[in-house]
């Protein structure tokens, strides 16, 4: 991180690819040489020149590369912005900021179950190579991803490798509707969770996907006996300054970009407006 956390640092993008119709895949890294230091789960402020600058998830395991990854949907003026970026073209980075997926004091010697739903697998991505990354570390490791439709899938190659991968003790993937290219599983990513052979007293489970997944998760998990203290969930708000100033991102009594993206769910599950 900068010594001014309010300056950003010159980053140049190594790889600008498209993943579906709406999401683009970017690799960056920082022109200083040094790696970003981030840790699973965070996030950083991502500025283009002229345009403006947004919060974006790292996708990518700091213990993969010095180079850092994001995947961005365009829906607003610095997304599309990126999406419009060149092998070569620079970009500023502030960060990283946040609390991260508890990789070291929570989640070692447990069992992992992850729960990813769409675009969630970009943040979540990061604590799963990271895992992998250091697998004598954990338990078993579960991953359940879901998408809309197949066209929605990320990370397709990746999630192709999970599939085969010994060190992945389950992993399934559903979408919602399928078309003529998908022989899979289809249905919603709760009706795969009662699947996965859990044991309860030592998994914890991560969950990141869109508003209405957690809900039901949630439910589909407290059937199954699954304690609060065991869940965690990545939050998305619209978090602007990153430093816990501008209250953009504030729920009640938290500062989503200082006390999350990540939170234990017994600590937010009373929080009106969290979930």
């Amino acid at each position: 991180m900068a010594e001014d956390m309010y300056v950003p640092l010159q980053a140049t993008t190594l790889r600008s690819e498209e993943m579906t119709e709406t999401e683009r895949f970017f690799e960056f890294k920082l022109d200083s040489g040094e790696p970003l230091g981030h840790e699973p789960g965070q996030f950083a402020e991502v500025s283009i020149p002229g345009i403006g600058e947004a919060p974006i998830s790292i996708s990518s395991s700091s213990t993969r590369s010095d180079t850092f990854e994001m995947v961005v949907r365009n829906v607003g003026n610095v997304s599309n912005g990126m999406h419009q970026l060149s092998k070569g073209d620079k970009i500023g980075i502030r960060g990283p900021f946040g609390k991260g997926f508890p990789v070291e004091e929570d989640m070692k010697g447990k069992d992992l179950l992850f729960i990813c739903g769409g675009i969630g697998l970009v943040p979540v991505r990061s604590a799963i190579q990271h895992v992998l990354d250091n697998r004598s570390d954990y338990g078993s490791i579960s991953i359940l991803f879901g998408a809309k439709s197949p066209s929605e899938r990320l990370f397709v190659d990746e999630l192709a490798e999970w599939k085969e991968d010994d060190k992945i003790d389950c992993f399934m993937e559903t979408v919602d509707k399928g078309d003529e290219s998908w022989a899979g599983n289809v249905g919603l990513i709760t009706t795969c969770i009662p699947k996965v052979d859990h044991d309860i007293s030592n998994t914890k489970v991560i969950i990141c996907g869109p508003p209405v997944m957690y809900k039901f998760v949630l439910i589909e998990l407290e059937k199954l006996g699954f304690s609060h203290d065991d869940i965690f969930v990545s939050l998305e708000r619209r978090m602007k300054c990153g430093v816990g100033l501008c209250g953009h991102c504030q729920i009640n009594g938290y500062y989503v970009c200082q006390d999350g993206p990540v939170f234990k769910y017994s600590d937010i599950e009373d929080e009106k407006g969290a979930i």
